[in-house]
C-alpha cells in the first residue's frame, strides 16, 4: 500500500515537471523571428482632444516609409483638423519640446471660426517640423504643443504613422529653400485625405 502511494506521487510529480518544462518551449514558439511582437503593427488612432468648444482631431506625424527612419537633422510633416463651435480662436504656433527646432505654420497662423473646419490632409503639409534634434521612428509617440490665441496651449502625445498604405500618398516637407518660396494657402473645407482607412478618431 505504502509502495503504491509513493508511485502515485512520483508519477503525479513527473507529470508537473514535463508541464513545467513544456513552458519555454511554448513561449520561445511565440518568440521566434515570426513572432507577433516583432511585426510592425500600426497606431489605431491619431491624437486628439477637445478644450471646450474648439476640437482638435487626427493629429499624426507623417513618418518615413517601413524600413527607415527620419534622421537627425530631417523635417517631417504633420496633418490634423480643428473644429470650433464657440467664439473664434486662431492655432497661433506649434512646439514639439525635445523633437524639432522648430514647427512652422501658414502665415498669420491658422484661424478657427464656426461653421469653419480647417482639414491640413495633405497631400502636401502645412505644418512641419524642422531641424529633429534625433531620430524618430514610426510606431512611436512625441509630445507636440499647440498654442491658441485664446484657449492657451493644449499639449498632445501624438502618433508617427509610416509613409506606407493608406499614409502613401501624404508627401514628406520639401527643403526649407523650396518651402520659402512655395504658396502656403490652406485647403480648410477638404476631406482629410487619411481618414476612410482607418478612421482615425479623437481620443
Amino acid at each position: 500500500m505504502i509502495r503504491s502511494r509513493w508511485a502515485g506521487a512520483l508519477s503525479h510529480r513527473l507529470v508537473l515537471v514535463a508541464a513545467v518544462a513544456l513552458i519555454p518551449a511554448v513561449a520561445g514558439c511565440e518568440a521566434g523571428n515570426n513572432a507577433p511582437t516583432l511585426d510592425f503593427h500600426y497606431p489605431t488612432d491619431a491624437a486628439g482632444t477637445a478644450v471646450g468648444d474648439l476640437s482638435i482631431r487626427n493629429v499624426f506625424v507623417l513618418g518615413a516609409p517601413i524600413g527607415s527612419d527620419l534622421k537627425t537633422g530631417d523635417s517631417a510633416s504633420v496633418f490634423l483638423a480643428l473644429v470650433n463651435t464657440g467664439a473664434p480662436d486662431k492655432l497661433v504656433s506649434i512646439s514639439a519640446p525635445g523633437t524639432a527646432a522648430s514647427v512652422t505654420l501658414p502665415a498669420g497662423g491658422i484661424p478657427v471660426v464656426t461653421g469653419h473646419p480647417v482639414y491640413y490632409a495633405g497631400p502636401m503639409p502645412q505644418i512641419i517640423l524642422r531641424d529633429l534634434s534625433h531620430a524618430v521612428l514610426s510606431g512611436t509617440d512625441i509630445k507636440l504643443v499647440l498654442d491658441f490665441q485664446k484657449a492657451g496651449p493644449i499639449t498632445l502625445q501624438v502618433p508617427v504613422m509610416p509613409r506606407a498604405n493608406q499614409y502613401a500618398t501624404l508627401e514628406p516637407p520639401l527643403p526649407a529653400a523650396a518651402q520659402a518660396s512655395a504658396p502656403s494657402t490652406p485647403t480648410p473645407g477638404a476631406s482629410p485625405a487619411v481618414s476612410a482607412t482607418p478612421s482615425p478618431s479623437a481620443s
